[in-house]
């Protein structure tokens, strides 16, 4: 009996260093290539208040990763997909090249995630990326858009979230006015940013969404339908509480407060609220489905 347990010992001590071999290559070679990428996220984009999702939605996707990891090794080949991993992988490393010869970051970030689907699929197979896509997708919302392109968007939403703020906080009667995307509550005078109301945010609470969607895994088309086309009404109303939030707090407690501890406690409020938005019409959604499902149940 113990000669059996020492055989299956050994052999799995065999396999640990067979994959230890394997890998150890692979995992040195990606980190010493994007080691100097993550400082220049870390201090560069996602230092930032509109860009601090970033790692948030880094480790979500390896959470995926980890969660699917069963159902993919279920439908793991090897060397299936060598020609398509390798043209994968020499695109990702050209990538990182003009990302990072021209400081250009989007070209970095995807780059980052083009050689981790080429590592896959040389790996795994085609199969186990498909497995893997909802991931990797995900992963899409760390990419920083072009400033150009976040400014020309930027302004109409700060506009539209600066008077509808405004109008919520008239009606409760406050002493508020608005002059473009500048509220004036009292005394005080403040500026609705980009990071409070700006594409990169409503694109973080999109991913949130999305998130919750993929975890979920309604059964009912009209469920998932419904909550995916009210995700972005969704982001614009937790950005409106969250610039509510922050003109009561500069009202009560003053700039101090406001441009604080409180101001980073507002972004927390930004997420909650437009989680527990997602959840509440999620259950109205759902108990929409259940009446229709009565209603036919009771026609027959």
């Amino acid at each position: 009996m113990s000669s059996v347990l020492d055989s299956g010992k050994g052999r799995m001590s065999m396999l640990s260093r067979q994959a230890i071999i394997e890998w150890l290559p692979v995992v040195i070679g990606f980190v010493g290539l994007y080691l100097s990428s993550f400082h220049i996220f870390f201090t560069q984009v996602w230092n930032r208040d509109d860009t601090a999702h970033g790692p948030m939605i880094l480790v979500l996707s390896l959470w995926l990763m980890y969660r699917k990891r069963s159902e993919m090794l279920a439908v793991a080949r090897d060397n299936t997909s060598s020609l398509a991993g390798w043209t994968l992988l020499v695109f990702g490393l050209l990538l990182f090249i003009v990302g990072r010869s021209q400081q250009i970051l989007a070209l970095e970030f995807s780059s980052l995630i083009t050689v981790m689907a080429a590592i896959l699929l040389l790996k795994f197979g085609a199969a186990s990326l498909r497995v893997y896509w909802f991931p990797f997708f995900f992963l899409l919302f760390m990419i920083p858009l072009p400033s150009a392109l976040v400014a020309m968007l930027t302004m109409p939403m700060k506009m539209a979230v600066s008077y509808v703020s405004e109008h919520v906080l008239f009606w409760a009667g406050y002493p508020i006015a608005r002059s473009g995307v500048i509220l004036q509550i009292g005394q005080y005078q403040l500026l609705v940013a980009d990071a409070c109301a700006g594409l990169q945010t409503l694109l973080a609470l999109e991913s949130l969404g999305l998130l919750y969607l993929n975890v979920v895994r309604h059964t009912s088309t009209i469920r998932n339908i419904g909550l995916a086309l009210l995700i972005i009404p969704i982001s614009f109303t937790a950005n409106v509480l969250r610039v509510v939030a922050l003109t009561l707090i500069t009202y009560y407690w003053g700039d101090a407060a406001g441009q604080g501890f409180l101001h980073g406690f507002a972004g927390m409020v930004l997420f909650i609220s437009a989680l527990i938005l997602i959840i509440s019409v999620d259950s109205l959604l759902q108990w929409i489905v259940s009446w229709r499902e009565r209603s036919k149940n009771a026609k027959k």
